[in-house]
């Protein structure tokens, strides 16, 4: 919470920089200041940059130069920051705030995370500050791009893309975490305590294939402190189903489809529906 608190105080300097307006009046900023934010497992990835539109000109190869140093959008550099360690195309970066910088061409772009974030566009940049350098290739785009856009795409609790598209050209890079051992930790842990949290944790060995026996008997203790919750019954049919008990996960399915359609709930109608039939065809 600590680094994010320092990303929304960070942004809010940034974009109090990057408006440059009289202390009376307030204009539009030619170029607007958007700060994103995204879960990645069980830590965060953010990016505030300034969107600079085409306004009719030729972007890369002309306002944009090929084989330079781009601040990877207006006024200050992007900044990018990381709340754990994560891998960029398969190569480790620490957590922390770094400017991101581009070197596009037309067959490949040179993604930059350097350490002094606090910079004005790309005008100090130095080579030295470099923490990591990737290559990525681009990809043309059907439609034009009229607003330049930072995006987080194909996003899981393991991995995702970060885009930049401009114009008609979009690039894509990796950010991968492995935070499975923390995780692991965490379970343990938790359930050396007084409550202990059955539920969950028998989804994360489900959907992780970490041990499907052990998370079959926690379901059946998460059902034992909650046996009218039709999603409950879904879930433990899925991983009873998974564990090789046929006949408990087409009865936990049952159960769940029965409270579902008393609580006319159609979204656990139709998931305990969905178990039911794939448990009986093991």
């Amino acid at each position: 919470m600590k680094k994010l608190a320092f990303t929304l105080l960070l942004a809010t300097g940034l974009l109090f920089h990057a408006q440059h307006a009289d202390a009376q009046i307030k204009l539009p900023p030619a170029s607007s200041t958007q700060f994103i934010i995204q879960d990645l497992g069980i830590s965060q990835v953010s990016i505030i940059y300034q969107r600079p539109n085409i306004k009719g000109r030729k972007v890369f190869g002309d306002l944009v130069p090929y084989n330079q140093i781009w601040r990877t959008g207006a006024n200050n550099a992007t900044n990018i920051t990381f709340q754990d360690e994560v891998k960029i195309e398969g190569q480790t970066l620490a957590a922390g705030t770094y400017a991101m910088f581009t070197i596009p061409t037309e067959k490949e772009w040179t993604i930059i995370f350097n350490s002094n974030a606090k910079q004005w566009g790309a005008y100090t940049y130095d080579k030295a500050d470099d923490v990591l350098r990737v290559k990525v290739k681009p990809i043309k785009l059907k439609d034009k791009v009229e607003s330049f856009t930072i995006s987080f795409d194909d996003v899981n609790d393991q991995h995702m893309k970060t885009s930049l598209a401009w114009e008609n050209t979009k690039v894509s890079f990796l950010i991968e975490v492995d935070q499975k051992a923390e995780i692991l930790a965490s379970i343990d842990s938790a359930m050396k305590g007084e409550k202990k949290p059955y539920f969950q944790a028998a989804q994360y060995y489900f959907t992780h294939n970490v041990d499907v026996k052990k998370a079959a008997e926690w379901m059946v203790e998460a059902d034992k402190g909650n046996t009218k919750a039709p999603h409950i019954k879904y879930w433990k049919s899925l991983i009873l189903a998974k564990a090789g008990d046929k006949a408990g996960a087409v009865k936990a399915a049952q159960e769940g489809l029965e409270m579902a359609k008393r609580d006319k709930n159609s979204e656990y109608i139709k998931l305990n529906t969905q178990a039911l039939q794939a448990a009986q065809k093991k």
